[in-house]
C-alpha cells in the first residue's frame, strides 16, 4: 500500500503544530519519522491513521482518501494495548472474529511462532516480560493482516537491551511480511537501524528538514563506517554533535 501525505497543516487553537508536511511512502517500505519530543510526530501519525483530522491537507492510501480509522491499517502504541484479561492466544485472536475456527487457530499459531511466543499461548500478560508483551502487541496487529502498520514509539518504555532485541524481531517480521510501515521515534540509532528512509522533523511547528536514504542492507552492522556516517549526519542535521 502506498501512502501519500499532502500539504498537512495542523493547529490546536493558536498553536501551530505541523507546517506543510508532504511525504510519499512506497508499498512495503519501512519509514521512520524522527524528531524531538513534542514536535508533532504522533499527531502526524494520528492524522495519517485517520484518528485526527488535519486543519488542512489530505492523506490518501492507494488513491483512497483517509477519512477515519480503518481495520486495514493498524496502530501499535507506546503504551501497551494488550488486554490483561486475555491470554496470548486470546489477544492475538481478538480481531479474527470473521474467520472460521480452524483458520483462526492456524492464524494464531502462525503469529505465536513468528514473534517467538511459542510455549506461552495460555499465559496472561501479567506473566510476560516487557519485551514479550510488546511482541504480543505486534503479533496482534499483524494477525488481522493489515495493509499498513503504524508504530508510535513502541519500544520507548523498554530497557536498552530489550529495545535492541525488539528492533531485531521487528525487522525479521517486516522482512518476512513486507508490510508498509510508518514508525515514529525520537531515537536516532533506532531510526538508522530500522528504516529504509528517515524523515527528520524540525521543532514545532514541525516541517520536514530532510529525508535520509539509509542505503545499507539488513542486518546492519552498527559499527560499520557507512552506518556511523549516516547516523552522525542525522545528529548534525538536528544540531547535535554525536559523542560516544
Amino acid at each position: 500500500m502506498t501512502v501519500a501525505i499532502r500539504n498537512i497543516n495542523m493547529r490546536f487553537g493558536e498553536m501551530a503544530v505541523l507546517n506543510d508536511i508532504s511525504l510519499d511512502v512506497r508499498d512495503g517500505e519501512f519509514v521512520c519519522i524522527l524528531g524531538p519530543s513534542g514536535c508533532g510526530k504522533s499527531t502526524l501519525l494520528n492524522i495519517v491513521g485517520g484518528f485526527t483530522k488535519a486543519t488542512s491537507g489530505d492523506v490518501t492510501i492507494d488513491g483512497e482518501q483517509v477519512t477515519g480509522p480503518d481495520p486495514r491499517r493498524i496502530f501499535v502504541f507506546q503504551e501497551r494495548g494488550v488486554f490483561p484479561w486475555l491470554t496470548v492466544e486470546g489477544n492475538i485472536g481478538f480481531g479474527l472474529f470473521r474467520l472460521g475456527e480452524e483458520e483462526k487457530r492456524n492464524r494464531i499459531a502462525y503469529y505465536v511462532q513468528l514473534v517467538g511466543l511459542r510455549g506461552f499461548e495460555h499465559a496472561f500478560p501479567r506473566e510476560l516480560s516487557g519485551g514479550m508483551k510488546q511482541r504480543l502487541e505486534v503479533a496482534r496487529a499483524l494477525a488481522v493482516n493489515p495493509d499498513v502498520l503504524y508504530l508510535d514509539e513502541p519500544f520507548g518504555a523498554l530497557d536498552s537491551i530489550t529495545r535492541l532485541q525488539m528492533r531485531r524481531e521487528l525487522l525479521r517480521i517486516w522482512q518476512k511480511e513486507r508490510k508498509t510501515v510508518l514508525f515514529v521515534t525520537h531515537d536516532i540509532e533506532e531510526s538508522v537501524q530500522l528504516a529504509d528512509r528517515v524523515v527528520v522533523m524540525s521543532q514545532r511547528p514541525a516541517h520536514i528538514q530532510r529525508i535520509v536514504d539509509i542505503d545499507i542492507p539488513h542486518p546492519r552492522d552498527l559499527s560499520a563506517p557507512r552506518y556511523i556516517e549516516l547516523r552522525d549526519s542525522i545528529f548534525a542535521e538536528i544540531g547535535l554533535a554525536h559523542q560516544v
